[in-house]
């Protein structure tokens, strides 16, 4: 069909013009197996790999389907190569089997016999295989079904992994959905139900969705589909206690059935909720809490914010290929690069909802992004130009001439609830003294941090100055306005993250507000363009003004 919005490459890059009319459907028709690489205005640059396409395969889409997309969007013929390539690059997916044989215990089995000769000649391999049963079978000692998985990926034949879970130890688990100690009766959402069915038909694996969204919801459903003992695995303590309130409040869990397993307590019960710190916490070189995984027979391990896995708990989830293990998170983008371990270890993508369908349901709120570009001073600037390279980030984001634009944004959304968010102590401490304003940071205690949130959310504070903390599971959701001020250079899982922090539906209706506030004529303007990638992908466009629009007295408000 020629006139579509999709240019198809034989480079595997496929170029999309925002401004077409079928773009948005397009969009949408390419995002479960082609990830973004470029978002500049008219014309977003994708590409598409194997693992994207791996991970389409697995949650259900078929090379069929993928082709056809392609050839429904493209303006001019695809070429030819790249079909059969996207054909065969996605049948590779599952010709090698891992499955529980009766006789045997765990065996690779192959759909394909000359893969299976292939791999088993493979260095990479050493070690994991066992005795070579039959033409088409060759034994794994089952410790090494992890590493097994990570290692046949990298070679480029992915296993399917249907060798089946144990159950674990049984523990009664149900969704309170009729409501409970007088709440409200609720009900799971369709996309919820959808992810939860998803990810139980795959035994485990990944779901995508928008912060806000109710990932929340997701693993108490998955609970309940186990009906056994459970370890949550969190980004930080503050998360970890949303998570036991949402537990006793939407399920039949009891506050002596759920466990805190952090820096402050050291609980173990049949539901265990355990931050990533402190099981990667070590003492004289060797990670002491580690054995948390093996101190009860989980049936179900939950992984909060996959995207942030930390290294050693990949090496420990190796070790747990016979626990179903369920990720969440908003985006699958690892800025390390290890995507393929979170397919390989905790499962590949099972459900992934588009940010802008959850939005045009009501569940999440629409949101406007802009971006505000300052000019440094000249001082600033000659500083900027004579630093050393490493040091150039930094100056341009905490460049002071940002002050007075956050402090004019607060003063627009003034009878708004408003997150001010940074990735510089100093400069979160001249913001705090500026707006006058509090902060919540690493070094904040809990206690305080609770109290903090707890009166932001009252209303009766209104300005929160907040750090990296910010980036992670907090649940804030009359928060309307964030206005980001630097970040971890060009991070696009915590520009999702950030924005899905005044993603909450509010309950007038209203839109959210996204600000980034940018030094022009630096490299803060280039990681900003990088970290929108993610986002520009779910279909939020950035509007890109002068710090004298918005400190000047002509521009509009937005209240």
């Amino acid at each position: 069909m020629s006139g579509g919005p999709l240019i198809v490459q034989s480079d595997k890059t496929l170029l999309l013009e925002i401004d077409h009319p079928d773009a948005q459907a397009c969009r949408m028709a390419i995002a479960p197996f082609a990830e973004l690489e470029r978002s500049p205005e008219h014309v977003h640059t994708y590409r598409l790999t194997p693992l994207g396409l791996w991970n389409a395969r697995a949650a259900g889409h078929d090379a069929e389907g993928v082709v056809d997309a392609l050839i429904k969007y493209s303006r001019y013929p695809v070429p030819h190569a790249l079909l059969v390539d996207v054909a065969e690059t996605m049948d590779r997916y599952g010709r090698l089997q891992l499955v529980n044989d009766p006789a045997h215990g765990l065996v690779l089995r192959a759909l394909d016999r000359v893969v299976l000769v292939e791999v088993a000649k493979s260095k990479k391999l050493a070690g994991m295989l066992g005795a070579k049963l039959d033409d088409d079978t060759i034994a794994v000692h089952p410790s090494e079904r992890g590493r097994l998985k990570q290692a046949l990926l990298k070679l480029g034949w992915p296993a399917e992994d249907l060798a089946g879970y144990v159950d674990g130890e049984a523990h009664p688990i149900e969704l309170a959905e009729t409501g409970k100690d007088g709440g409200k009766p609720w009900t799971l959402r369709s996309y919820q139900r959808e992810a939860v069915d998803s990810f139980w038909a795959g035994g485990s694996g990944v779901v995508v969705l928008p912060c806000g969204a109710g990932k929340t919801l997701v693993g108490a459903a998955a609970m309940a589909e186990a009906k056994a003992t459970t370890l949550i695995l969190v980004t930080n303590t503050v998360a970890g206690r949303q998570w036991k309130r949402e537990l006793i409040a939407r399920t039949s869990l009891t506050e002596e059935e759920i466990g805190e397993y952090s820096g402050e307590r050291k609980e173990i019960r049949p539901v265990t909720i355990a931050t990533y710190q402190v099981l990667t916490s070590r003492k004289k070189g060797a990670f002491t809490h580690l054995d948390l995984f093996g101190a009860r027979d989980w049936g179900l391990v939950v992984y909060d914010e996959v995207h942030l896995l930390p290294a050693p708990i990949f090496r420990f989830t190796a070790d747990l290929q016979a626990r179903r293990r369920l990720g969440l998170t908003a985006t699958l983008v690892r800025e390390d690069g290890r995507e393929g371990d979170v397919f390989s270890l905790i499962g590949p993508k099972r459900y992934d909802a588009p940010w802008k369908d959850i939005e045009a349901q009501g569940w999440i709120a629409p949101a406007e992004c802009t971006e505000v570009r300052v000019t440094l001073t000249d001082a600033e600037r000659m500083a900027y130009a004579t630093a050393e390279t490493e040091e150039r980030y930094r100056m341009a984001a905490t460049a002071r001439t940002k002050l007075p634009v956050v402090r004019a944004l607060v003063e627009r959304h003034r009878t708004e609830q408003t997150l001010v968010i940074g990735a510089y102590i100093d400069q979160l401490h001249q913001l705090g003294e500026y707006l006058d304003a509090p902060i919540v940071q690493g070094s904040t205690t809990n206690k305080e941090r609770e109290r903090l949130f707890d009166a932001f959310r009252s209303g009766s504070l209104r300005t929160l100055v907040i750090s990296k903390v910010g980036n992670f599971s907090i649940d804030l959701p009359e928060a309307a306005v964030a206005i980001q001020v630097s970040g971890t250079f060009g991070s696009r899982q915590e520009e999702a993250q950030r924005l899905g922090r005044v993603l909450r539906p509010k309950a007038d209706g209203r839109q959210a507000h996204f600000y980034t506030v940018v030094s022009r004529d630096t490299i803060d303007t280039e990681y900003a363009a990088h970290r929108q990638r993610f986002l520009a992908e779910q279909g939020y466009a950035y509007t890109i003004v002068d710090a004298d629009d918005v400190l000047g007295p002509s521009l509009p408000s937005f209240d």
